[in-house]
């Protein structure tokens, strides 16, 4: 079991956390601002251009397993530092990269950073606050960050690129990255576990999470039938199958199997990669109406998105809240219908659609009802952990957020596409013009799908509330 702390955690604890956390979510959007000028400057060629961020999510995807085992064996704090320091000297030489291979590389090294870094900051909040109210407080701070992080991305990536030029996006890095790496001396170091690395298993089960996490990144430009993502798909369900029959005998595995024998916590990962492909899907689909549809610039399109950030910081909070008083499965599945029905609302769209109130107020619920689940779930995923297990249990909780990111992305991207084919064959202005009302019910659909799957098999009680 996930053992309640001894001690108190130093009050600087969860800002570091907190910090190392946003830190680690911009990075999935900031760059996305700078590609054009990227391109310009490097002249990169436009199937090379999406390997800037691309390279960043396949690594980071393909790298969490590692990263979550690494802590629990080696120490969790450890494992950070080393992760931050990486991930921060690789944002120096993508600041000022020579070239564009030079780019994609140090981007990719900074992946390697954020796997080791993001799976122990969340095992951290799990070893060092004890169940109940203080560790919802510090989950519910964590998930803030989550989703402060995705829109934080394009205002500040917005802001630092047109003020200071592309490089300063991740030069920014710099400054956060060294003091966080002092400021880990708050955390209190966790003793590494008597147990050895399972080096094969290792190495078959990262190329298996790399090999899906490239197909469902390449189906997004290629299309599902596309020889190339086939063949990753196959290769990577096929080295995971060899992970699953490895982790069955070994009497020290990578990734104990037991981890999965409570149904909740299970159901708990499944419906984490609903909601990251819901987060990053929405943000998706409002990007392109918002500029494409809306004619918005950059910083318009950034602020346009504001509902969303207080929607997830609210739920944030409420969801820690309610976790003390009701049950998670209510909480949770009540969630997930709210995100729906927002979704439902946004896929009514049209062009002449104003933003306030319809765009808005139908943005803030998915938001609300987006955090307010993900919090929820995520206590469940690592309440009562097995003893030596909380890293690579927080890992699955990343690593099913980042794939569900990625399949959002794809499985959108493909149903907007869709969806645009049949507006333009009927010839007449429909909500489906672009494609972006037939995606968002999709997300609806996932979204209410996601709740009969938490309604039926999460059975964790509530948490008591302390006196």
């Amino acid at each position: 079991m996930t053992h309640a702390s001894t001690t108190r955690p130093h009050p600087a604890a969860l800002p570091v956390i907190a910090t190392a956390q946003l830190m680690l979510v911009l990075d999935d959007t900031i760059a996305n601002i700078a590609l054009p000028a990227i391109a310009e400057e490097f002249t990169l060629a436009p199937a090379a251009l999406p390997w800037v961020i691309n390279a960043y999510i396949l690594v980071f995807g393909g790298l969490l397993l590692l990263g979550g085992k690494l802590g629990d064996v080696l120490g969790r704090r450890r494992v950070l530092v080393i992760g931050l320091a990486v991930f921060t000297a690789a944002s120096a030489v993508a600041g000022l990269g020579w070239s564009g291979e030079a780019l994609i590389t140090a981007r990719a090294i900074q992946g390697l950073g954020a796997a080791f870094a993001a799976p122990n900051l969340l095992a951290l909040i799990a070893a060092a606050f004890d169940d109940g109210p203080a560790r919802n407080k510090a989950l519910a701070v964590y998930g803030a960050m989550s989703g402060l992080g995705i829109v934080g991305g394009v205002l500040l990536g917005g802001l630092l690129a047109s003020a200071l030029g592309w490089r300063s996006v991740f030069l920014i890095n710099i400054p956060v990255g060294v003091a966080l790496l002092i400021g880990t001396r708050v955390l209190a170091p966790s003793p590494p576990h008597r147990q050895r690395v399972d080096f094969p298993s290792a190495i078959i089960g990262t190329l298996g999470l790399v090999a899906m996490v490239f197909a469902i990144t390449q189906a997004s430009e290629r299309g599902w039938a596309a020889p190339l993502v086939l063949i990753s798909a196959f290769t990577g369900i096929g080295l995971l199958t060899g992970f699953v029959i490895m982790q069955r005998t070994r009497t020290q595995p990578m990734l104990p199997l037991g981890i999965f024998h409570d149904v909740s916590r299970s159901v708990s990962y499944v419906v984490v990669l609903f909601i990251g492909a819901g987060l990053m899907g929405t943000f998706y689909l409002l990007t392109l109406y918002f500029q494409n549809v809306a004619g918005m610039g950059q910083m318009l399109t950034g602020l346009a998105f504001l509902p969303f950030s207080f929607g997830v910081i609210i739920a944030s909070i409420i969801g820690g809240k309610l976790a003390e008083r009701l049950p998670a499965r209510l909480i949770a599945a009540t969630g997930l219908v709210i995100a729906s029905g927002g979704l439902f609302w946004l896929a009514a769209i049209t062009p002449d659609t104003a933003y306030f109130p319809h765009i808005a107020i139908a943005l803030f619920l998915a938001a609300l009802g987006l955090g307010a689940a993900f919090v929820v779930l995520t206590l469940t995923a690592v309440r009562d952990l097995p003893a030596g297990t909380t890293g690579v249990g927080s890992s699955l909780v990343n690593s099913a957020q980042q794939i569900g990111a990625a399949l959002g992305l794809a499985v959108f991207t493909a149903a907007s596409a869709a969806g645009a084919a049949a507006s333009s064959q009927g010839g007449a202005l429909t909500p489906t013009e672009t494609g972006t009302g037939t995606a968002f019910i999709v997300a609806a659909a996932l979204m209410l799908a996601g709740s009969v799957i938490v309604g039926v098999g999460v059975r964790t009680p509530r948490t008591p509330a302390l006196p």
